[in-house]
């Protein structure tokens, strides 16, 4: 087994989970303070950093959008009907205990450092006769193989929850792990349930009745103090809402952002589906109701893939000498032409290829040229720019002889792969 301090020191965002378990414990779930107990955390390590000391305020805060977020996630996941929940990141919590006594599998992935100390603190909590039923595993979320050894024996489908894993993930971190969870939902079936894309608007509509105008500055701290223990900028890729500028407009480019991973989303409304939150018991009845008021402002998302077989509009982008059908299969765009692709339609095949990888994520193209009578250098150009933005080939099919004679003249023949 892999040395514990060098996992902790590759990674040490792991330590998040530990302010995670700590404060579900102080919010009065007993399964958390058994795990908190058995893994010897204390406030101070748990909660206070380097730089920053949390305050009563924060903490009742915190206790409550944890617990919320806790209970709600797993509440969503139940309703789905799937027959095993993949928690990623599991971290500390002892939900494992709360699925497996309901008869649903229970997988539970995170860091191989956090795995190694939470299985054996959270099996112990688990009944004998359920223990078949949970399954823990270190993996690395951008590692599809790691997932995908991890899920080999899970039957669908699969209910996936996120709580506090994307907002420590740069871009490219995240859009691997929309790859990797597509692949999953594509095998298995099922969803994706995340908490994580509008916590920066939940942590808002939270701690502003129970702060009042010192707000922003105890959220100011709670980004500090998880950066200080993660060691990374926290919440600041695409997928991640931010609740600053244009709110609307933040989440359209979310939703974009998932759609170019083939992955679509519904809003889940916090308010329509959240438990009773013990930890509210901690406030003024009046901050409570503000909170559970708030919560119609928020939402969690549950991601599905999207169709294997998109039809494509290409009304609008026809021409007197051109046209042009379009559709999506998979990860791949098939294009069939007609007529001529010149100066004046080139730019028809561009605006189309444009707005497709505006919403889905492309890796090749396949070009039916069975009724393409010409194309000039424009269209080559339009060609090599899908070449550039496509991790795959571009692929012709069907090329007549003329239009097979532009392509070998201008050395597009050894750039693209002309089938026979």
């Amino acid at each position: 087994m892999m040395d514990q301090n060098l996992l902790e020191r590759v990674n040490p965002v792991f330590n998040t989970a530990k302010m995670t378990v700590f404060q579900l414990a102080a919010a009065g779930v007993k399964e958390a303070a058994e795990v908190a107990e058995k893994l010897n955390l204390s406030f101070e390590e748990t909660q206070n950093s380097a730089s920053t000391k949390v305050s009563a305020e924060q903490m009742t805060a915190n206790m409550i959008l944890v617990e919320t977020r806790w209970r709600t996630c797993a509440a969503i996941a139940e309703k789905t009907g799937c027959k095993t929940i993949v928690d990623l990141p599991c971290g500390y919590t002892p939900r494992a205990k709360a699925i497996s006594q309901k008869g649903i599998a229970y997988y539970g992935l995170d860091l191989p450092a956090a795995i190694n100390e939470a299985e054996p603190a959270v099996m112990s909590l688990i009944d004998e006769d359920k223990r078949s039923l949970v399954h823990f595993c270190g993996v690395d979320a951008t590692n599809g193989e790691s997932l995908k050894a991890a899920l080999k024996d899970a039957e669908g489908p699969v209910c996936i929850t996120t709580e506090g894993l994307l907002m420590y993930f740069t871009d490219s971190e995240v859009g691997a792990l929309c790859d990797n969870i597509r692949m999953i939902l594509k095998e298995h079936g099922g969803c994706w349930v995340t908490a994580d894309t509008e916590t920066g608007m939940q942590y808002i509509m939270t701690i502003q009745p129970i702060a009042g105008d010192r707000f922003m500055e105890i959220m100011m701290k709670s980004k500090t103090t998880a950066e200080n223990k993660s060691d990374v900028n926290v919440g600041s890729n695409s997928l991640t809402v931010s609740p600053q500028g244009d709110v609307a407009e933040n989440m359209k480019n979310a939703m974009m952002f998932l759609a170019r991973h083939g992955l679509k989303a519904e809003r889940m409304i916090l308010s329509e589906h959240m438990p009773e939150i013990k930890s509210l018991g901690n406030v003024t009845p009046d901050q409570a109701e503000a909170i559970k008021e708030n919560m119609q402002k928020c939402a969690y998302w549950k991601i599905t893939a999207m169709d294997t077989d998109v039809a494509v509009d290409t009304d609008d982008l026809k021409a007197e000498d051109f046209d042009l059908q379009a559709s999506i299969v998979n990860d791949t765009l098939k294009l069939s032409l007609k007529g001529r692709v010149d100066t004046l339609t080139a730019p028809n095949m561009l605006a189309l290829f444009e707005r497709v990888t505006a919403e889905h994520k492309l890796s090749s193209v396949d070009i039916d040229c069975e009724e393409l009578d010409y194309i000039s250098s424009a269209g080559l150009r339009v060609l090599l720019i899908m070449k550039k933005e496509c991790t795959g080939e571009i692929k012709l099919i069907g090329t007549n002889p003329s239009v097979k004679e532009i392509l070998e003249q201008t050395g597009f023949n050894s750039i693209l792969n002309v089938a026979d």
